[in-house]
């Protein structure tokens, strides 16, 4: 069998992270500490404290069981997506379950929340914490090709995830056909400010995990109107810089990329 190259490199260097993080249950990574998303040489970090400060209240942290909050995000999707009782919900590279299981509250019983995730052992994770709740769901699949029916869903969210695919029109496209008509998308992820050339994340594999992904407001806009969404609503969080510069602790990562809500409508 020949070397995986491209894409399919790239996705599966994501995918083999993210089973390290979900076999040890925490952030660290070959004996070195990583941060919330990615990078391998970052300072250990207070998992609890990183929620807090994407958005997440004490009532939502409490909620839920202590090994679920593994501090991948990037922001806080439940705050924007104004979830109503008996909608359908999709989530996008769903991890452990964290905001699947927060939504699942918010559409109560009449409701459905499907999670997304190509990493099995991040669903056996999932899976194993649905206890009595009958209205969610976890599927092992690709954000590129969905195992989700045309027209299916109410509401897309996803947690710092779609920047770590190295096909995002493809992704959109895949939301926008599982997406009924007036359906939204919530999105919280990673966008790049200015160019990484000549920095050490330009072209580095490793960093597509985390950093070298991320796409500009402008780019990210083209792509999302080129899969046939409108009102398009992309807002910065200038505040994000806070917890990104420990992403690559004195590289100055924060002056490239933020995060930021991305909101959509079919």
């Amino acid at each position: 069998m020949g070397k995986i190259k491209g894409k399919d490199a790239r996705r599966e260097n994501v995918r083999t992270h993210y089973e390290k993080v979900a076999q040890k249950g925490t952030l660290r990574i070959e004996d070195e500490e990583c941060s919330p998303s990615c990078c391998d040489n970052s300072p250990p970090i207070d998992v609890r404290e990183t929620a807090r400060l994407l958005g997440y209240s004490e009532e939502d942290l409490q909620a839920l069981p202590e090994n679920l909050i593994l501090g991948l995000g990037c922001g806080n999707p439940i705050a924007v997506a104004l979830l109503k009782k008996g909608e359908t919900v999709l989530d996008l590279g769903s991890g452990t379950g964290f905001d699947c299981f927060l939504a699942a509250d918010r559409v109560e019983a009449k409701g459905r929340v499907i999670g997304v995730d190509m990493t099995a052992e991040m669903l056996l994770k999932a899976r194993s914490a649905i206890g009595k709740r009958k209205n969610v769901e976890f599927r092992l699949g690709e954000i590129e090709h969905l195992p989700v029916a045309d027209n299916a869903v109410d509401v897309i969210m996803s947690n710092c995830v779609i920047n770590l695919s190295p096909d995002k029109q493809q992704v959109f496209n895949e939301a926008y056909r599982v997406l009924r008509p007036g359906g939204r998308l919530a999105i919280s992820d990673v966008i790049k400010l200015r160019s990484f050339t000549g920095t050490r994340w330009a072209g580095d594999e490793h960093m597509w995990q985390c950093i070298s992904g991320s796409i500009t407001v402008k780019e990210l806009t083209s792509l999302l109107k080129k899969s046939g969404f409108r009102d398009v609503k992309i807002v910065i969080n200038e505040a994000s810089g806070e917890f990104i510069k420990d992403w690559d602790p004195g590289s100055g990562v924060e002056n490239y990329i933020r995060s930021a809500i991305i909101e959509a409508r079919k």
